[in-house]
């Protein structure tokens, strides 16, 4: 039972954080996000206002629960990428399955959703500062697979160009979305922007952070 514990303790939280972003999701799309509280989404999860704020420190991330994944991914996809792969080429690969699988992560979502993400001020501005997060993660990544030395601004130009296609289409699927699009007609509009995007980076970007072959 004690090594249990643990991890019951931890799929308790899971589902916890879970359920309060559901509810506040629903009320968010029933009345706008700025018509609702954090003590009546606490109300309504049948939790105290105290735990939604311990989930949830900012009330823009009970919409944006994925943030942390967001960040991280990009950054991910260049550490693992395999041997003889350019940081180009793992990003590509990576935005291409976001778009095949058709991921909250690519900005994929309902059609309210999408419109919600895109109603305010608030929610606008924190998904700027995801994407700022993000670009800073890849740079990171990217001065630890170069060596680059402290201060070199390299790897954080690299990673503003290398993302440019993840930031600019994001926002295309939202605002496809959020006009009532169907998904399918969105992805093929990004698939072929996103093709010549990451064309236009090759010439640039081809050999840039290419894992040597063992």
């Amino acid at each position: 039972m004690t090594d249990g514990t643990p991890r019951l303790r931890d799929l308790n939280k899971l589902r916890t954080r879970q359920g309060i972003s559901d509810v506040a999701t629903r009320l968010f799309l029933e009345r706008g996000y700025d018509r609702v509280t954090i003590a009546e989404i606490a109300a309504a999860a049948g939790v105290a206002k105290q735990t939604v704020t311990n989930h949830f420190p900012r009330k823009e991330d009970l919409v944006l629960d994925i943030h942390e994944e967001f960040v991280a991914a990009p950054a991910r996809a260049v550490a693992d990428r395999a041997a003889g792969e350019s940081a180009l080429t793992a990003l590509r690969s990576e935005f291409f399955a976001l778009l095949d699988a058709r991921s909250p992560l690519l900005g994929f979502s309902g059609p309210e959703f999408a419109a919600l993400l895109l109603s305010g001020p608030a929610l606008r501005a924190r998904l700027r500062e995801l994407h700022d997060d993000r670009e800073r993660s890849l740079a990171a990544a990217l001065a630890r697979e170069t060596g680059a030395p402290g201060g070199d601004p390299g790897p954080r130009l690299a990673a503003a160009h290398l993302l440019t296609p993840h930031r600019v289409l994001f926002y295309d699927v939202l605002h496809g979305l959020s006009r009532g699009e169907d998904a399918e007609t969105v992805a093929a509009r990004v698939a072929e922007a996103a093709g010549a995007a990451f064309a236009l980076l090759e010439p640039a970007f081809a050999a840039y952070a290419r894992r040597p072959s063992p």
